[in-house]
């Protein structure tokens, strides 16, 4: 199948005062191209989204607290494990709701393109 190169529409997602799951299944459906008619498996045809208002998102402290992300570096005690807070903390809002995304994505070789669509900003 070929590529097309045209310009392709964005789509805007304001997440002021609502909560991260929701703006994440809602960006996660976007990338992955489930919301079209033209939804394949295989290959990519989502769309770019662009998230505004990340530093709005609504998350209690007692969540921030629930939530670990963790890193694997390959080696014998190389596991990594961050709290939400430290993330919120280090990196902010916006790599709280990157990472979240990219967890709800499919674990394949497609995984990579479709967070190369998106962008986060304050």
């Amino acid at each position: 199948m070929k590529k097309e190169n045209n310009k392709k529409e964005v789509k805007v997602i304001d997440a002021s005062g609502r909560t991260l799951g929701r703006v994440a299944t809602e960006v996660a459906m976007s990338l992955m191209g489930k919301t079209k008619v033209t939804f394949e498996r295989n290959v990519y045809s989502g769309i770019p989204v662009k998230v505004v208002n990340a530093s709005k998102i609504k998350i209690t402290a007692k969540k921030l607290e629930g939530i670990d992300h963790k890193r694997y570096s390959g080696m014998r005690g190389g596991l990594r494990i961050t709290k939400g807070t430290e993330t919120v903390e280090k990196k902010g809002f916006n790599e709280l709701l990157k990472l979240a995304i990219f967890q709800m994505l499919p674990g394949n070789k497609l995984r990579r393109e479709m967070m190369r669509h998106l962008t986060i900003e304050n």
